[in-house]
């Protein structure tokens, strides 16, 4: 266990002083147990400016285990731990019900219902989710085909793409396929600006799932004259009056109607959202490149050209 595992940073200066301390304790590096926390004190707004989490990584002997119970003791609170070692286990649920400290197993219920539903038992080797195996290699491979179609570079190569997103400016088309590319998705973005023609490589393209990007007016206004004023930059242009911005949201949707390109409205959803209906669409449409119908059953919020008021939600 490192020097930062073992003894968590401190809480920035001025941090109000924490009601409620969580120490999530793992034998890797604790991204599983920090984004279920995450999704689960967004749930409790009252108490969540006053909780502190303190991340231990890497726990993985007894002499790690037993500084981290006595950080535990020093500042009680709930645990919550992903150990897959059976002695590192019980070490810490025996300090923690000597403390009587709330602790818990989070992966437990699932891995004993996934055990049951697949008739084999888990293999209890920590951190597996972060081998480098074909598929980490893959997402490495597809980080760099992203970094490197930004924006509309490289447009000679987008017959490699898996994706491809097409919108206005300030669609949050450059993070989204960061995000779509952390999860081995090969995602080029082509901006849309008005009376400019797109990369004739787009025409006849099959392979890759064409998407395009839009906005509310308002939203887009909004979020133009933010970046104006970053930039200092604070004179009234072309780029934030309201006809023009109208006129081009009305000229990106009838360029995505006439290609049949499924559409996404940004307006209200987030980045994360945003990328998960993107994935729906894209298995999809890889499904229906291998001749499979049989697609899983879920459900997208989609706002084709055309299906009446803009659907969805922002940046």
């Amino acid at each position: 266990m490192s020097a930062s595992s073992v003894a968590p940073s401190a809480a920035p200066a001025g941090t109000p002083a924490a009601r409620f301390h969580i120490h999530l304790v793992s034998d890797s590096t604790g991204e599983t147990l920090k984004a279920i926390t995450a999704a689960t004190l967004v749930q409790f707004p009252n108490a969540r400016s006053e909780t502190r989490r303190h991340v231990w990584s890497l726990v993985r002997t007894p002499g790690q285990m037993q500084r981290v119970l006595k950080a535990i003791e020093a500042q009680p609170g709930m645990v919550m731990f992903t150990l897959m070692d059976a002695e590192m286990r019980s070490l810490l649920e025996q300090g923690c019900r000597r403390m009587s400290a709330p602790c818990i197993a989070v992966l437990d219920p699932v891995l004993a219902a996934m055990s049951s539903f697949l008739g084999e038992q888990a293999v209890t080797r920590p951190g597996r989710q972060h081998q480098l195996d074909s598929a980490y290699f893959s997402r490495i491979d597809a980080v760099q085909f992203t970094l490197a179609h930004d924006d509309g570079h490289l447009s000679d190569r987008l017959a490699e793409a898996d994706i491809v997103l097409v919108g206005v400016s300030r669609t949050s088309k450059t993070p989204t396929a960061i995000y779509l590319a952390n999860m081995g998705m090969k995602t080029a973005n082509i901006p849309f600006v008005p009376n400019m023609d797109l990369p004739e490589e787009l025409d006849g393209l099959t392979r890759p799932l064409i998407v395009g990007l839009t906005n509310s007016p308002e939203r887009l206004i909004q979020v133009r004259r933010s970046r104006l004023r970053s930039l200092k930059q604070d004179g009234e242009t072309v780029y934030v009056d309201p006809d023009a911005v109208r006129e081009e949201v009305a000229q990106a949707r009838r360029l995505f109607a006439d290609h049949g390109w499924p559409v996404i409205d940004v307006s209200r959803r987030s980045i994360e959202e945003t990328a998960a209906a993107i994935i729906t669409l894209y298995e999809r449409h890889r499904d229906k490149l291998q001749g499979n119908r049989q697609s899983p059953d879920r459900n997208v919020v989609e706002d084709r050209p055309g299906s009446g008021a803009p659907r969805g939600a922002g940046e």
